[in-house]
């Protein structure tokens, strides 16, 4: 559950990941905790493990893409780092858009963590503290990526993606296109 010390920060990851390009990456510290080392070091660390697990493609494309392709790719590796977060987009939100149910309540949410906690005991073993800082970064990713309208609405947004995002997807792995919603017909186009 580290991802509870970033969201999405679409601009903080595109700093990260052009350091990371340039072998630069500890003079981001400071600007990245807002001037507190220690923060900013907590961030970049979890956004490089992040942008690491994005090929070499998906990277060049994040670097060079538009602000809401990069997006696009910043969640999806977002998704390849923390199976929760993927389960829970794929299971659950997938799930209601396909069946065109856009609306997210927090009951939702709320069977989809027990359902995961009895696979995880370790997951009820967090404070509600915890369990809060968790739900409230998810929906916060899920609202910087345009997933959904807002935190407080939480109104599924239906999503496109370029031929070119597609396919740099569908190179690695198709079943990755599901966290964008795309129904299994059009994944296997």
């Amino acid at each position: 559950m580290s991802f509870t010390a970033a969201s999405l920060r679409i601009h903080d990851t595109l700093l990260v990941a052009e350091a990371l390009v340039r072998e630069e990456l500890y003079e981001l510290d400071e600007q990245l905790g807002y001037g507190k080392t220690a923060t900013g070091n907590r961030i970049r660390r979890e956004l490089v493990k992040r942008i690491k697990t994005l090929t070499a493609g998906q990277m060049r494309y994040m670097l060079d893409a538009g602000l809401d392709e990069a997006r696009k790719i910043a969640f999806l590796a977002i998704c390849k780092t923390y199976d929760y977060i993927h389960e829970f987009v794929v299971e659950v939100l997938r799930e209601k858009i396909i069946h065109l149910d856009y609306q997210v309540t927090e009951g939702e949410y709320v069977a989809f963590f027990h359902r995961k906690s009895e696979a995880h005991p370790e997951l009820q073993e967090l404070s509600g503290n915890s369990l809060e800082k968790i739900r409230q970064i998810i929906f916060k990713i899920l609202e910087e990526v345009k997933i959904i309208d807002s935190t407080k609405n939480k109104i599924l947004q239906p999503q496109f993606l370029s031929p070119p995002l597609q396919n740099i997807i569908r190179n690695e792995d198709p079943m990755l296109l599901r966290i964008f919603f795309m129904t299994d017909a059009e994944i296997n186009l």
